[in-house]
């Protein structure tokens, strides 16, 4: 996971991160009516469908017609497919809903399969935003940094991620229609999305920008945890002030990871960001746990941010990880101009 959000992950990594948001998108815009139980089974058997529609069109349609040429066809194919998708997931769910919730059968009507396959072609579109991504991040593995960043800039240029951008903004105000709290969840995601293609390949970034990243991600992670967190960010700096990007992730999703007991009430977590006689210090603290944590995972993340540091700043940085008796600390303190 970390080494996805410093431009170093997995394609597998980007995926299994897309797909879990949009479970979890899924079952919080179904569970105020649906409930708990039934909110599950509606988004899993949805993001399968889902994973059925976009990977049919990167591994079949695409390849087979698209990039052969064959245009026509894989029009007729794609509107065939999102028609037969469409009926099956809307027969699906109320197969589900009618032999273990409902009171009363519901017919399958023409209004339901239309609904069905307007969402189907939504993710339709959307398979093109993964599709982008992952090219983004193979090109990222496989070239060196002069090569790579030649080839993002073509890569750019030729999908043109701002339509998809658009795309996305949309969505969000269809579904603001319907669920504000939704919507939201989707507006997060367009702006990591964004941030991940027009901000992280630079050498730096505006202070501001990192920050607003920082808080889109928490609030995506936020909707992971049953209970409550309290999370105090203070910042005290300048939101015009460059720095490598990604630079401050680590400590933030080691506190998701390893610092929030997901079971328990009474999470803490303090973030500051303070700016002050040409450095930067960057500090997280969060409660210790009885469970224990993957220090393997929490050490390989430190370890990665370590090296990038010293390729950065040379000596000039300092790094630090430590518990106490009741929190766990993490200190961070790089040169700015």
């Amino acid at each position: 996971m970390m080494n996805f959000f410093k431009g170093k992950g997995s394609p597998v990594q980007l995926q299994y991160l897309i797909w879990g948001i949009m479970f979890l998108v899924t079952f919080f815009s179904m569970l105020p009516m649906d409930g708990p139980g039934q909110s599950v089974i509606y988004a899993t058997l949805t993001i399968i469908i889902y994973a059925i529609i976009v990977y049919g069109n990167l591994n079949f349609l695409i390849p087979f017609f698209y990039e052969k040429g064959r245009i026509v066809l894989y029009v007729a194919g794609s509107i065939l497919f999102m028609v037969l998708i469409g009926i099956g997931r809307a027969a699906l769910i109320l197969f589900v809903y009618n032999h273990f919730f409902a009171k009363e059968p519901m017919p399958l009507g023409m209004k339901t399969i239309a609904y069905s396959i307007f969402t189907c072609m939504v993710v339709y579109v959307l398979s093109f935003v993964v599709r982008m991504a992952l090219r983004y991040f193979t090109l990222k593995q496989q070239a060196d940094a002069q090569k790579s960043q030649a080839e993002l800039n073509l890569l750019k240029s030729q999908v043109q991620p701002h339509f998809l951008f658009n795309t996305l903004n949309n969505i969000y105000y269809e579904a603001y229609r319907e669920s504000p709290r939704t919507a939201l969840f989707i507006e997060r995601l367009s702006e990591i999305m964004r941030y991940f293609v027009d901000e992280s390949p630079r050498e730096e970034v505006a202070l501001g920008t990192e920050i607003q990243f920082l808080e889109n991600y928490i609030a995506l992670e936020r909707i992971r945890i049953r209970h409550e967190v309290s999370i105090t960010f203070t910042r005290q700096c300048n939101p015009v002030t460059g720095i490598p990007p990604m630079l401050l992730m680590t400590f933030v999703e080691n506190i998701f990871k390893h610092g929030i007991d997901k079971s328990i009430t009474g999470n803490e977590v303090n973030i500051s960001l303070i700016q002050s006689d040409g450095y930067l210090v960057f500090q997280t603290m969060n409660l210790l746990h009885d469970r224990p944590a993957d220090a393997t995972t929490r050490g390989f993340g430190i370890k990665n941010l370590q090296k990038r540091l010293s390729l950065l700043f040379g000596n000039n940085f300092e790094l630090r990880t430590w518990p106490s008796e009741k929190y766990y600390h993490a200190f961070l303190k790089i040169p700015i101009q």
